[in-house]
């Protein structure tokens, strides 16, 4: 499939109650990146995720699904050209790859990302 869903992200306004309630309810295996305030969510089969403390401090928990894609920047600036509102430029995770955010034109929001390729 061309630009599979790779990543689920949970943007929460309390982390430690959001970890409790997924262990809880789901066998998910959790796991805090050291020096990122990142914890990775290993869900076995399927498309895993993460979670975090959302960045703004007034807005709701949300998820946040993630697309992959060839080329992050180019794939930013066609979204744009659709319509869509650029709510993160392309952005770099040191080691890991680069991501966007956008806004379609409904109002969806959704990432693009761009792991690093190994030379």
């Amino acid at each position: 499939m061309a630009n599979p869903f790779v990543h689920v992200e949970l943007m929460t306004t309390d982390i430690q109650k959001s970890k409790r309630f997924y262990q809880g309810l789901f066998e998910w295996k959790l796991e805090d990146v050291p020096d990122m305030n990142y914890t990775m969510i290993n869900v076995g089969e399927g498309t895993g995720g993460g979670m975090m403390q959302h960045p703004a401090p007034d807005a709701q928990s949300s998820w946040l699904a993630y697309v992959q894609v060839d080329d992050v920047a180019a794939s930013t600036q066609m979204a744009l050209s659709l319509g869509a509102t650029i709510v993160k430029p392309v952005s770099e995770i040191p080691g890991v790859g680069l991501f966007s955010v956008i806004v379609d034109p409904t109002g969806a929001t959704l990432a693009m990302w761009q792991p690093l390729t190994l030379s």
